[in-house]
């Protein structure tokens, strides 16, 4: 059995001077820890020191000791000093273009623009072929009017009156009318009008328009049967009535191979 002496050393080392000079030697500074560093060596040494003269117990090594509480964390360190600055970026670094990208989705179709100016006008083309032939017109047929009548009779015609010309040689649109005697304009525009007669004594001959004479023929007798003509070119408007009339002067007659006859076209439509 160990002596009282060598006893009481390893006693406080394990149970009071160790749990309490480690966390000092942990917390303390510098200068501290190195000298509680000290003390732990001195009085490791006298531990050891008396353990060598001991005498061997006979009886078995007591239990472990209970482990010491850890120790506290250290305080943060102090912030360290600035660091120099990097390399600056070279100029190759900083105007590198990266590569082109993938097209993206054609967008949706914008607004119609405002209207341009007009091009100029294009060469001319070449001719084309003939067209197929039209259907037949009626322009001709439409500006018609013309028309020959005969007066068949011995009979002088009544003075100061239209002369009825009876027999219809030509008057396709019927703008003669052999009743009344008188032509009824249907087509404005110019026509001329002539009369070619036999008469067996003095005969005037007069036009008239709507009651107005336009023109006058004489021809007195110096044979038996003789032949007066005339004519006059007028302007006519729709529905003016032209008629041939005779003057005191009626001699006109009208007999196999002595014709009397009045005619009258349109020459040009207005």
């Amino acid at each position: 059995m160990e002596g009282g002496g060598e006893v009481l050393p390893r006693l406080l080392l394990r149970y009071l001077l160790v749990p309490v000079l480690l966390p000092s030697i942990q917390r303390g500074g510098t200068a501290r820890r190195l000298m509680m560093m000290s003390l732990a060596a001195a009085l490791g040494f006298l531990m050891l020191a008396s353990s060598v003269g001991s005498v061997v117990s006979p009886c078995p090594a007591g239990l472990p000791g209970v482990p010491g509480f850890p120790g506290k964390d250290g305080r943060d360190g102090r912030r360290g000093p600035k660091g120099e600055s990097g390399p600056m970026a070279t100029t190759l670094h900083r105007s590198l273009k990266g590569d082109k990208g993938d097209t993206g989705p054609q967008g949706p179709l914008g607004k119609n623009g405002p209207k341009g100016p007009a091009g100029a006008a294009g060469e001319k083309g070449e001719q084309g072929e003939m067209g197929d032939t039209g259907s037949p017109g009626d322009h001709k047929r439409q500006y018609q009017s013309a028309f020959t009548v005969a007066r068949l009779t011995n009979e002088h015609p009544v003075k100061n009156s239209p002369i009825l010309f009876t027999r219809e040689i030509t008057n396709d649109h019927k703008d003669y009318d052999v009743t009344s005697g008188k032509f009824r304009c249907r087509i404005p525009g110019q026509y001329y009008f002539s009369f070619h007669v036999s008469h067996s004594a003095n005969l005037c001959a007069a036009l008239y328009v709507d009651g107005q004479a336009k023109a006058s023929f004489c021809d007195h007798m110096s044979s038996a049967v003789q032949v007066a003509s005339g004519g006059v070119l007028v302007a006519l408007e729709a529905e003016q009535e032209v008629w041939l009339a005779l003057n005191d002067y009626n001699g006109m007659i009208g007999t196999e191979g002595n014709d009397s006859v009045f005619s009258g076209f349109l020459v040009s439509p207005q």
